[in-house]
This record gives structure tokens, sequence and C-alpha cells, in this order.
């Protein structure tokens, strides 16, 4: 038999529960994955935030251990003016040429106690130093007469501490000849012709500019008794000559290239101011 008509029309109540639980299952649905996709941003904001921090921690680190960084200046102006002895000079060297040398080597670059002038006990100026370590100056500076030589070498930091240092000697000097040795607004070839045509007793510069005119045979140590390193003075920043990579590394040069070998045979004798 066909189907009754009003039975097709009719609604069975298990399929309007069915209807229901699907619609409540679509909202459920549509529920869940617009809460998961606010969790989602809300997981996604707080990651971005997690991510940007580490970065301004390592940034502040960095400035904190920039700023913590001690400087050379600080740690001198903590420390008490200490005179320089034959002692630091030798273990400067030993140090510079660890790496670099021999044992045997750096052996050969040792000087004795009767290498060196007594040193400045930081009571001295230039001129009363000078008379103290070099008594018989006169007399040295009557039979100086060679070119291309001087019997006195001061080593200095800078060509303005070298001016400094030439007006302090005034007691000391008398009438000899000093010849300024740095490069600030003097030309090498002036410095030869200089030496070339004059006597001089003193001069008084850096160690870069000393160590190029004894390469280039503008000036020679053959006729050097003394040479006087400006060790214990310091810069505005309170900083001594060795303190200076630079310096420190052209004196180094000058004393390898010639001084220490002249001082072992005893011609030369090295001062500590």
């Amino acid at each position: 038999f066909p189907p009754h008509p009003c039975k097709s029309s009719l609604s069975d109540p298990s399929d309007d529960e069915a209807i229901d639980k699907a619609s409540d299952n679509r909202s459920a649905t549509h529920q869940d994955s617009d809460s998961k996709a606010a969790v989602t941003r809300k997981r996604k904001q707080p990651t971005e935030c997690f991510l940007s921090q580490p970065e301004e921690k390592q940034e502040s680190t960095v400035k904190a251990k920039r700023r913590k960084k001690k400087k050379i200046s600080d740690i001198l102006e903590k420390s008490a003016p200490k005179p320089g002895v034959p002692a630091d000079l030798q273990n400067l060297l030993s140090q510079h040429f660890a790496e670099s040398r021999s044992v045997i080597e750096i052996e050969e670059l040792k000087l004795t106690d009767s290498c060196f002038l007594p040193a400045n006990d930081l009571t001295h100026s230039f001129s009363s130093y000078l008379k103290e370590i070099c008594p018989k100056w006169a007399k040295l500076r009557k039979n100086h007469r060679e070119k291309k030589s001087v019997v006195m070498l001061v080593i200095c930091s800078s060509a303005l501490r070298s001016l400094e240092l030439i007006k302090s000697m005034t007691a000391f000097k008398g009438d000899c000849r000093v010849l300024k040795l740095f490069a600030k607004h003097i030309k090498i070839k002036e410095q030869m012709n200089m030496l070339e045509k004059g006597v001089f007793h003193i001069g008084v510069g850096t160690p870069g500019r000393v160590k190029a005119l004894v390469e280039q045979d503008g000036l020679f140590l053959n006729s050097t008794k003394y040479m006087i390193l400006d060790w214990n003075w310091r810069d505005q920043k309170l900083r001594r000559m060795m303190d200076i990579p630079e310096i420190k590394k052209e004196t180094i040069d000058l004393l390898e290239m010639s001084i220490i070998k002249l001082c072992r045979e005893g011609s030369v004798k090295l001062g500590l101011f």
C-alpha cells in the first residue's frame, strides 16, 4: 500500500532531535573554532612579546658590560704613583716577546743592572735628575764633535711632551745644542739635514721618529752614551708612555734594534725618569 500522505508531512520527534543536535554541533563547532582562533591569537601575542624581551635584555647586558669595562685611567687613578725600576723594563720586554721568541732569544734581550742608571724616585725635576746621572756632562759636551749623532737621547710619548722636557732641562744643558726628534710639523729630511750639517749634543723626541732616523742612517748611535726613557710621566688620561700600545711597540723596536746591544756592550746606559 502507498504511504499515507499525512505521514510525509509530519515529522518524527526523533528527526527533530537529530536536527537540533546537528545544529548544536555546528554551533559548537563554530564556537570551538572561534575559541581556538581566539586562543591562537592570545598565544601568538605573548609569544611575540616573549621574543622581544630577550633581545632587549641582551642589548642592556651588552651596554652594561661596556660600561663596566675598566679603562687604564680608572685603574691608574686608584693606584698610587710608583717609580719605575729596571725590573719593570725587563718584565715588559719578556712579556712582549714571550709568544714570538724562544727562551734563549728572550735571554739575549735581558740587561744586567749595570746597564741602568739610577732611576728617578719621583722627587727630581728633569734637570736635577740629569745632573745626578751625568755629573761629567760639561766634559762630555765639550768633547763631542761628531755629526749625525748625539750624546744623550731622551725618548717620550709625544711632541708636546718633548717640548716640555726641552724647556725643563735648561739648568742642565748649558750652551749645548738640542735637536727636536719628533714628527709633528718637522719633516724627517729636515732633521737629517740638520744632523748632517751640525753638531748636536741632545736629541729629544718620540721613539717612532728616532727609529726612522736610525733606519735611514740619518742618526748614528755610536757616540750616544745615555738613553733616557720618560717612564713615570702620565698624560691627561693618566697613561705612561708604556701604557700607550703604539708608543710601547716603537720603543721596544728601538731598544731591540740597537740600544740593547749597545747596553750589553757597555757603551750606552739606560735611565728611567
